[in-house]
């Protein structure tokens, strides 16, 4: 239900191509259909508010680790926003490079993880957080 009622504060951490610039900033840039292609969206004006707000944590030489942060929880909005500022995610077959032109890798998953998520338990209403163990690394050069 808190996924529902968007109550679940969400932060995720993601490696996108290059050094985004700022290294750390605010896309405010509403989402739409994408015209030619009903999977995909696109920034668009009269489309939804979208807000994304990341930060630079790591910065290598193919790739930079962002942690991310929604204000709005568009279909595909971190994806489309991160390809819009020119920075799309390594991995991301609709927004991004082919997986093999990043770093000589070969095809990469989708490099965009949930690290962590904050809701209230159902039951007692006290704040609980999830955390992954998971970590994202940049690949090889």
């Amino acid at each position: 239900q808190a996924f529902r009622d968007r109550v679940v504060e969400k932060t995720y951490h993601t490696l996108v191509q290059g050094l985004p610039d700022p290294l750390q900033g605010t896309i405010d840039a509403p989402i739409a259909r994408h015209p030619k292609h009903d999977f995909k969206f696109t920034v668009a004006d009269g489309g939804r508010e979208s807000v994304t707000h990341y930060d630079t944590l790591e910065v290598h030489r193919e790739a930079s680790l962002l942690e991310v942060h929604l204000e709005t929880g568009r279909t595909h909005q971190i994806r489309v926003h991160l390809a819009g500022l020119g920075r799309p995610i390594l991995g991301d077959p609709l927004y991004g490079p082919a997986p093999t032109d990043v770093a000589g890798t070969p095809e990469v998953p989708l490099a965009l993880l949930a690290r962590q998520l904050r809701v209230r338990h159902p039951v007692t209403g006290a704040p609980l957080t999830l955390r992954s163990r998971r970590r994202l690394e940049a690949p090889d050069p």
